[in-house]
């Protein structure tokens, strides 16, 4: 397996946030009043990672990401047809994008290039963006969800496609490249992938292991929508199956799951584990149906991890999960425990990139 990402708290370039050197410290301008000195490059790397993440988004919601993402030149004519406003705006919030260092171009009227750093800049914002953005309603309507956490969660909901982006700009460093190695080291014939969203795991590995055939599992239909599209545009379709369903259903019908070398579950069973008969029938039922010598790849997390690198945003992910949405995260432990249970005769963990993350490996 190829080398794990590194944890967001030592980020490319940067230097240790949680590790601030702070002390007594004062300038030739400053009176002994004995204040707490914030070293620079602290206050550096916050106003950084706030700007990038916020124009990121910005970047994400006018439909330039597209752009961003193939990584070479595009013209200010490409840029406001994806945004659709007036070339004129347009140019503005690129020239920002440009004096942030998030965009490079050579002359004033020359295209406009992603840095090099891009995808290390947006999985850092993503950190940002998942824990104030997509869980707003949990930090707006904190008191509530601690007193009435039913009634606040069915009024107050997540907007699930500030979800989906941020696990996404968290995922291409944090855990997709420990969940793709692992996979593809395998060769597998057929892959099931269990609440597969849009698809993007999925079809990677179906471009990168062109003779294998896969199956999407969703409860979302737009989710399936968009993963159907997205093979037909990867030029996958005709190797990919897509299934609208939860991943409970399997228990009465596990069809799917037939024939699977890999069945991979990315951050979808700790919803299950709340339902622990359901979850043990769930185990049971990939377990039976993969084929010999077959593996159940779960990317997840573990609560309240508190080595330094990951203790404080696995201590804000295993809060949110608790209190706001219902879910006791398993220790690595008792994952451990209920894939044995479920009869899998080997277990092996990774420690993976997000902090709290783990990549179970159950064999059959």
């Amino acid at each position: 397996m190829e080398a794990v990402s590194p944890s967001p708290a030592l980020l490319p370039g940067r230097t240790r946030i949680g590790r601030a050197r702070i002390g007594t410290e004062k300038s030739p301008n400053q009176q002994d009043v004995g204040e707490p000195v914030i070293s620079s490059d602290v206050s550096d790397i916050a106003a950084d990672l706030a700007a990038n993440a916020t124009l990121l988004e910005i970047a994400e919601n006018l439909g330039l990401s597209p752009l961003l993402d193939r990584g070479t030149p595009f013209t200010l004519a490409e840029a406001t047809t994806a945004t659709g406003v007036p070339e004129a705006r347009a140019l503005l919030f690129l020239r920002a994008m440009s004096a942030a260092g998030l965009l490079e171009r050579d002359a004033e009227t020359g295209p406009f290039m992603p840095c090099a750093e891009l995808a290390d800049r947006r999985y850092e914002a993503g950190y940002l963006s998942w824990s104030l953005n997509a869980n707003r309603p949990y930090i707006d309507h904190a008191e509530r969800f601690l007193r009435e956490p039913d009634a606040a969660g069915r009024q107050h909901q997540r907007d699930g496609r500030r979800v989906a982006v941020s696990s996404r700009w968290i995922g291409s460093r944090g855990f997709y490249p420990g969940v793709l190695s692992e996979i593809i080291s395998r060769k597998p014939r057929h892959i099931v992938d269990l609440g597969s969203g849009a698809g993007a795991l999925l079809i990677r590995l179906l471009t990168e292991l062109p003779t294998s055939t896969g199956v999407a599992l969703d409860l979302s239909p737009g989710a399936c929508e968009e993963a159907e599209r997205a093979g037909r545009h990867a030029q996958v379709d005709d190797r990919l199956r897509v299934v609208n369903r939860s991943v409970e259903t399997l228990v009465d019908d596990p069809a799917p799951l037939d024939g699977a070398d890999i069945i991979h579950a990315g951050f979808v069973m700790h919803d299950v584990a709340q339902h622990p008969e359901v979850f043990a029938s769930v185990l049971r039922a990939c377990r039976e149906h993969l084929a010999d010598g077959g593996c159940l790849v779960v990317t997840d997390a573990v609560p309240y991890v508190d080595t330094p690198g990951e203790r404080a945003f696995s201590a804000l992910f295993s809060y949110l999960h608790e209190t706001s949405m219902g879910v006791r995260l398993p220790t690595e432990d008792r994952w451990c425990e209920l894939f044995r249970q479920a009869g899998f005769s080997e277990v092996a963990t990774t420690t993976l990139g997000m902090p709290g993350s783990r990549l179970f490996v159950a064999t059959r």
